[in-house]
């Protein structure tokens, strides 16, 4: 799997009717891209907030498009399996920043991306005319390249009557896949009647970011979820794990939470020995 479009064209079979179920686990590094991969998963995805903070940033687009770029490859080049890369709202307004941003995420070797419409604004939206506009020129820039997996953020960030989420929402959602997109992501959504209202809606794979207090990945995919996700939340769990092991250290000097989640040198080492093939 050397070549980033035989990446691409197999992250795009992954979302599709009879292939198996894309559960698809957030790096933020090569590290832990690379122990997801070793656990088996089929493709990897990285979290944008996790990158940023991994790099000493808040979330939302305060890390340069270089700098995000460069972390990419950085991750793409180590793995077998495709990566997605989430380019939060491509790093721009415009369709040409977006177009720029996806032409880096094709060189640096990423197989997908996730687009989002939160225009960095509280609690607002691009409008639809422009989200569809910069979908399409994500598409022209990457052409069969990428999997657009084309996120919106009417859940996530309250926007609009809670009344009106759903379907605002849904009209959302096919007014991108008529721009271009492949999949559809809708974070922030957690029941299981919207849930299962929006796969029927949608004619397309449905992406749900998973995490505590969601229903199970095996829940989400018996109710027609195609791709499940689970953003921020693999590399909030590594943090709670450090500052637990720091407290230790810094007020017994014992070592029990490092010895309950044991990762040898050797197998360490072995792991990032192995070269893409």
């Amino acid at each position: 799997m050397s070549t980033q479009v035989e990446k691409a064209d197999l992250f795009f079979k992954l979302h599709q009717e009879g292939a198996a179920l894309l559960l698809l686990p957030n790096a933020w590094d090569v590290a832990s891209a690379k122990v997801f991969e070793a656990a088996g998963f089929p493709a990897v995805a990285t979290t944008s907030a996790g990158v940023a903070f991994a790099n000493g940033y808040p979330d939302g687009q305060k890390i340069s498009r270089d700098e995000m770029l460069s972390h990419i490859k950085r991750m793409a080049s180590v793995l077998n399996v495709p990566l997605n890369a989430d380019i939060e709202g491509g790093y721009g307004p415009t369709p040409a920043d977006v177009a720029a941003t996806v032409k880096g995420v094709v060189e640096a070797g990423a197989a997908g991306i996730n687009l989002e419409d939160n225009n960095g604004q509280p609690n607002a939206l691009f409008g639809v005319e422009a989200q569809e506009n910069r979908i399409k020129a994500a598409r022209d820039a990457s052409g069969k390249a990428l999997v657009i997996n084309a996120r919106t953020d009417v859940f996530l960030h309250q926007v609009g009557p809670e009344a009106s989420r759903l379907e605002e929402t849904i009209f959302r959602a096919k007014a991108y896949l008529s721009a271009g997109a492949d999949s559809i992501f809708v974070p922030g959504v957690v029941d299981k009647a919207t849930i299962e209202t929006l796969v029927k809606a949608i004619a397309a794979p449905v992406n749900i970011m998973a995490g505590p207090g969601a229903p199970s990945a095996r829940e989400l995919f018996a109710m027609g979820v195609r791709r499940v996700s689970v953003g921020v939340a693999a590399m909030l769990a590594t943090m709670g794990l450090m500052r637990e092991i720091a407290h230790e250290l810094r007020d017994s000097g014992t070592y029990e939470h490092i010895a309950k989640h044991p990762y040898s040198y050797g197998e360490a080492s072995l792991l990032f020995s192995r070269k893409s093939e």
